[in-house]
């Protein structure tokens, strides 16, 4: 697709030459792609007026200085028609494939919803920084111990995952394979029978049995 500015002027061009198409078939079918085109710029046309009217308020415009631009007549519209504006840059969190009402109350709604949505994934985040931080010595703890712990294909596997993840465990999905592979080691374990093994490897798998049953 080209330039939103090239597309404005080629479907200027195309409505001021639609009748040069002699075919109906082709004129119906170029009019209903010139309709499509058009909504797609009237949203982006909705995208940009709504950020630049963040822009001006973030500048210490008043609602009652945007109701002119806004082509509206009191402070109230300008402020409920800036809301309908912020709908056509959201996305709906209760229904990401409906786009959102263009109501005051459906974008307040839809912006306390993604605040929300916001919150609980710093949330989980902040609790898989925890956990991991909880897990790295207890990992770090099964590997130095590997010698005594590891008898069996399946622990070797998951042991080599861990010692492949711990070194650059940095994100929340990290920290989450990195838990994964330490209960698959404790349940490998668990399935074929501890090994006879020295106090420390003792304690670390103990250890590991125990951040996994949190």
């Amino acid at each position: 697709m080209p330039a939103d500015q090239e597309l404005f002027g080629a479907l200027l061009y195309l409505e001021t030459h639609a009748r040069a198409l002699k075919d109906m078939s082709m004129r119906r079918a170029s009019a209903i792609e010139r309709v499509r085109l058009w909504e797609y710029l009237r949203e982006q046309v909705n995208v940009h007026q709504a950020r630049a009217v963040e822009d001006a308020r973030a500048a210490n415009a008043e609602w009652a200085e945007l109701a002119p631009a806004l082509a509206v007549r009191a402070p109230s519209a300008a402020y409920n028609k800036g809301l309908r504006l912020r709908a056509a840059a959201m996305q709906n969190p209760a229904q990401p494939d409906r786009p959102v009402r263009r109501t005051p109350e459906a974008v307040l709604l839809a912006e306390r919803q993604a605040a929300a949505k916001a919150a609980a994934e710093r949330r989980a985040e902040e609790e898989a920084a925890r956990r991991h931080a909880l897990m790295t010595p207890v990992a770090r703890r099964l590997l130095e111990h590997r010698a005594d712990l590891d008898d069996d294909d399946d622990i070797t596997f998951w042991l080599d995952q861990i010692e492949a993840v711990l070194p650059h465990c940095e994100t929340p999905t990290q920290f989450v394979s990195l838990g994964t592979y330490v209960k698959a080691v404790v349940r490998a374990l668990q399935k074929g029978g501890m090994p006879q093994a020295s106090e420390d490897a003792q304690a670390a798998y103990e250890a590991a049995v125990a951040i996994v049953s949190v």
